[in-house]
């Protein structure tokens, strides 16, 4: 058997081995369910055949989805965690190449490849905001554009005048919102009454600490969501999954708390280290400092980069209070051992 030259050369990223005491490397919520909710959860669980399929493109999850944003089901794709409706896009335009713009979340360029399609990387200016003009001229051939607001690994919003001029070009503009739950700006979803080339993707793993449970979806015009159904395999989405993000939708509020507390630890490890980080509307924080290993050493697994514009700088997720003492604890460390260098 001839392997092929994408699955030999291309590996997403690194896979952090399960010995450290503190993650905060995958920018995931460090709140489990209320115990309360999660026995509810239980409860209903146990009226869900495991013999039979689930819906087969999630219908009523995707009316819950809907209904909490004053939207039709028609508006609304739920995939097998957000990646999955990721994969399908390239596959719906036509052109010569999608565009990124680095340093940005690293599957937009997976997946292009994963669909043979040529990557055309225009980076964020040093502000990391897009260079509109740069991103105008390639627009008339791109497949798809990729915007990731609030970005990841950079932290930051996207600027929303920047985002409508590149909407204003008609090439097909996929919006991850993965993080705006975190973000205090407000959510560009209201762009798709005046756009019909706007998929805005969001996220249960985040916000609602669903990462374990992979549920995501995609919100655009109903004749965008027809056709990536029209693409997408059927019962991705397994029913306990389904039930669950359906629960959490109706329990939002219990999030609320947990997203409140990150936000302020957020601005607590922003104000302590104002000289090294930059700043974020997600739940994470860029910081310009080699640690990766030093904090590896010490039992905390963060994420590091190797490209060239952020190379060396650390992303760290936002954890609860006593992991974000000793994460600070250890930056004081490392920064007392330099100064004696």
């Amino acid at each position: 058997m001839r392997i092929s030259k994408l699955a030999k050369e291309f590996i997403p990223y690194k896979v952090v081995e399960n010995k450290y005491k503190i993650y905060l490397d995958k920018n995931e919520n460090p709140f489990d369910f209320p115990a309360p909710l999660k026995e509810k959860i239980f409860e209903e669980l146990k009226n869900v055949q495991f013999n039979r399929y689930p819906p087969i493109t999630a219908e009523p999850l995707r009316e819950k989805i809907a209904e909490s944003l004053g939207l039709k089901m028609e508006n609304i794709i739920v995939g097998n965690g957000s990646d999955e409706i990721l994969s399908l896009v390239p596959k719906l335009t036509e052109g010569d190449y999608n565009i990124i713009n680095s340093p940005t979340f690293v599957m937009y360029r997976f997946y292009s490849k994963h669909n043979g399609i040529k990557v055309m990387d225009i980076p964020l200016d040093e502000q990391f905001d897009l260079r509109t003009s740069e991103i105008k001229r390639y627009a008339d051939k791109a497949r798809i554009i990729f915007i990731c607001s609030p970005n990841n690994p950079t932290g930051n919003s996207l600027s929303r005048e920047r985002i409508i001029d590149i909407l204003e070009t008609g090439a097909c503009v996929v919006l991850d919102e993965a993080y705006i739950e975190f973000s205090d700006k407000e959510s560009n979803i209201d762009l798709l009454n005046h756009y019909d080339n706007l998929i805005i993707l969001r996220t249960f793993s985040k916000a609602f600490s669903m990462a374990g449970i992979r549920v995501g979806y995609g919100i655009s015009n109903e004749k965008i969501i027809s056709h990536l159904l029209a693409l997408k395999a059927p019962f991705t989405v397994n029913a306990l999954s389904m039930r669950i993000a359906e629960m959490m939708v109706e329990n939002r509020d219990v999030i609320e708390e947990k997203i409140k507390f990150i936000k302020s630890e957020r601005k607590r490890l922003l104000r302590k280290l104002k000289n090294y980080a930059f700043p974020s509307d997600a739940n994470f924080i860029l910081v310009n400092l080699p640690v990766y290993h030093f904090l590896l050493e010490r039992g905390i697994a963060v994420r590091h980069f190797d490209e060239e514009r952020i190379k060396n700088m650390v992303r760290i997720t936002i954890g609860k209070k006593d992991e974000n003492d000793t994460l600070l604890d250890a930056l004081k460390e490392y920064l007392n051992e330099m100064d004696r260098v």
